[in-house]
């Protein structure tokens, strides 16, 4: 029972799944899984810490406002993250990501994505304990 994320397919757009052996592993994981629809994560050097926030009403929503603060920091700072601290509670998610700004020789941006959607989200625990974590996001 490792975390891990992972990409799946949609008909429009792409989706991105984590898991972990809590939710915010599995928030951190989803995290990942979209950083890498953009450039592989391994050249993506955590040099840069960024503080983010958000919150919501349950936890389906609060992984789409994640991901959209996700989505607006890389925009905004024209940056890319390799590394995710997540803390959830009561409805409120506290993290840390590390990353660079953009160098497209060295990372080769592959697609820009532009929000993440309500589109097959899921937040939930497995029947193995693990934490599931996934939604498609607008490429």
């Amino acid at each position: 029972m490792m975390d891990a994320w992972e990409h799946f397919s949609h008909p429009a757009d792409v989706g991105v799944r984590g898991w972990g052996l809590t939710k915010a592993a599995a928030f951190a994981q989803c995290a990942l899984a979209l950083t890498a629809l953009i450039a592989d994560p391994a050249v993506i050097a955590p040099r840069l810490a960024v503080s983010l926030a958000c919150e919501a009403d349950h936890d389906e929503a609060l992984l789409v406002n994640w991901l959209s603060a996700l989505i607006c920091e890389m925009s905004v700072r024209n940056m890319l993250f390799s590394r995710f601290e997540v803390e959830i509670n009561d409805g409120r998610l506290n993290a840390t990501a590390w990353g660079e700004p953009v160098d497209p020789p060295r990372h080769q941006p592959a697609v820009e994505v532009k929000g993440a959607t309500y589109h097959a989200l899921r937040v939930g625990r497995l029947d193995d304990g693990r934490w599931l974590a996934q939604c498609v996001v607008d490429v």
